[in-house]
């Protein structure tokens, strides 16, 4: 799989990508991923990349001839194997959903925004989605790209040294999660300063870890997520 990041900040991905397993994912050859300096689109002497916002107000805002320069330069003839997704506070919230169809693109290139924001016309022309990761505002979109690649890449088969590993992960729709968060954990010592490990988890009965794991992960969720709880079923009269 390729990603592409368009930013105004390449040394930024210096860090991030360097560890765990999307570095992993690279070393192997599972991943690919491509950074990109958006004033290398730029023709001025300054390479300016933003400006003011039309209609007055704070801030500035990323023009739309660098970022549809750019995205035309790295895809000439793009396909609709070819996303572009672009990362602002106003995109649909990103969830574990939207990351397992993600992993399932052939490439992918994310468009870092900054400032106040992006020129509106590249949301409307040159983007296939405008994703955000929560809500709240960042800087720039240089952590969120982050985060949406490490969430997908941990999805693509051979990154994880467990292949049912990302099955039982918190949200996702399969294992004893069911959507909800992930279960509780426990390991050694079974018995650190007074706080027990169940019980149930030592004894070698899978059917009643099995019970047990559904069970704890929906107390937790009830407890931390409540909003992820299917809508209670009115009671038979």
């Amino acid at each position: 799989m390729i990603f592409h990041v368009l930013t105004i900040f390449p040394e930024f991905f210096a860090g991030p990508f360097a560890h765990g397993v999307v570095s992993r994912a690279r070393d192997i050859g599972i991943l690919d991923i491509r950074i990109h300096n958006l004033r290398d689109w730029t023709s001025d002497r300054h390479k300016t990349v933003d400006d003011r916002p039309f209609g007055g107000g704070e801030g500035m805002v990323l023009k739309p001839e660098p970022l549809f320069l750019a995205v035309e330069s790295i895809w000439p003839q793009r396909t609709a194997a070819q996303k572009v997704l672009l990362l602002s506070a106003q995109g649909r919230r990103f969830d574990q959903a939207m990351a397992n169809g993600l992993s399932r693109e052939a490439e992918l290139l994310l468009i870092c925004g900054r400032y106040e924001g992006v020129d509106e016309r590249v949301a409307a022309h040159l983007a296939d989605d405008e994703i955000s990761i929560g809500n709240y505002v960042l800087s720039g979109g240089e952590l969120a790209a982050a985060v949406v690649i490490d969430t997908v890449a941990r999805l693509l088969p051979g990154v994880l040294g467990n292949e049912t590993s990302a099955a039982f992960d918190s949200f996702q729709e399969s294992g004893h999660t069911e959507g909800l968060l992930d279960c509780p954990h426990w390991t050694r010592p079974a018995d650190f300063r007074g706080w027990k490990a169940p019980e149930v988890l030592l004894n070698g009965n899978h059917e009643e870890i099995r019970r047990f794991r559904s069970q704890a992960a929906r107390e937790k969720t009830a407890r931390l997520r409540p909003d992820l709880l299917p809508p209670a079923r009115p009671e038979e009269e």
